[in-house]
């Protein structure tokens, strides 16, 4: 006996299929983004075919929202990190050493995609 209904990985190929136009007029890396978000809800297969929602667009967007807050959750992680690292520096070596070796201090030029934090 044949589906009668098709499966989620079919269900988000043919979603990503009538985005076709709309990502053809975005830029090369608003492009690559797209691609990334619709990869992320095909991770969650099974997630979204056991929510079975009336409207499939509801469970790829909470697929994709899911992968956008973990690595949102994984970087507050890593400035929590890196901002503890900072203050352990600060106590050991006085704010004027961990500046000029964070490169920092007002000397220092910045170059285009440098993203240091302040301090």
């Amino acid at each position: 006996m044949g589906r009668t209904i098709p499966t989620f990985t079919m269900v988000i190929q043919q979603e990503m299929e009538s985005w076709s136009k709309f990502r053809r007029g975005l830029r090369k890396e608003d492009q690559d983004a797209l691609d990334d978000l619709f990869r992320a809800a095909r991770l969650q297969l099974a997630g979204s075919a056991y929510a079975a929602r009336p409207i499939p667009f509801e469970s790829i967007a909470m697929s994709m929202l899911l992968a956008q807050h973990r690595l949102m959750g994984a970087l507050e992680q890593n400035v929590r990190q890196l901002t503890a690292r900072i203050a352990t520096l600060e106590g050991m070596h006085g704010q004027d050493d961990v500046r000029r070796e964070a490169g920092t201090d007002k000397g220092t030029e910045r170059t285009p995609g440098d993203h240091r934090v302040a301090v």
